[in-house]
């Protein structure tokens, strides 16, 4: 039986000012930090084999404290620009809650949680999986078929399109899908990488 661990970065910086961040490469806040360490120490007792992560900086922190804690920092990793959050085009950098007054809730929801519509310039949930979900099934899930146990570090929305098709969900229902940061999500998958139980750990 194959383990997979997804884990959404850290609190960033502008999660705490409450931006849309997207490509923006910004740093873990002081309590991103201290969620990665809890990760970690949730995930103690785990023996991973190799991870993968986005080429964000707040993913890779993530993934760099997670592996200290756990003591394995010599498994390997790769990077890869499939993994980023979803990419948020003319919103990125804005303040979450101007811009609902400027476009309105509803408006603003529909950007953020829908699966096709793009933001202004940017990249619908769509969009993201069309880049994650082919990299998933040619660099990750062998692995996973051979039995290795995996950790991803990533981010809301590239996690968000992950599980979309790991549990099948319709467009309606990951509308309302919410990742927490720094909260390993554990999946255990057959040797056909079908998910036999997932938890938050």
């Amino acid at each position: 039986m194959a383990r997979l661990v997804l884990l959404r970065h850290g609190e960033s910086q502008w999660n705490l000012e409450n931006r849309f961040t997207g490509w923006v490469d910004v740093p873990l806040s002081a309590r991103g930090i201290q969620e990665a360490k809890n990760a970690g120490d949730k995930l103690r007792g785990f023996t991973f084999d190799r991870a993968f992560t986005s080429v964000l900086v707040r993913a890779n922190e993530t993934l760099r404290l997670v592996l200290e804690g756990i003591g394995q920092t010599k498994i390997p990793v790769e990077r890869d620009k499939a993994l980023n959050e979803r990419m948020y085009g003319e919103l990125q950098g804005l303040n979450k809650a101007e811009t609902a007054k400027k476009y309105g809730d509803d408006q603003v929801k529909i950007w953020r949680r829908s699966f096709e519509v793009r933001p202004p310039g940017g990249e619908s949930l769509k969009d993201t999986a069309d880049r994650v979900l082919p990299y998933y099934e040619t660099r990750i899930k062998p692995h996973l078929l051979k039995g290795e146990s995996i950790l991803i570090a990533a981010h809301g929305n590239s996690l968000r399109a992950l599980v979309m098709q790991l549990e099948q969900l319709s467009k309606k229902q990951v509308l309302e899908l919410n990742i927490p940061t720094g909260v390993p999500l554990l999946y255990e998958l057959d040797e056909s990488g079908k998910v036999l139980s997932h938890r938050y750990l």
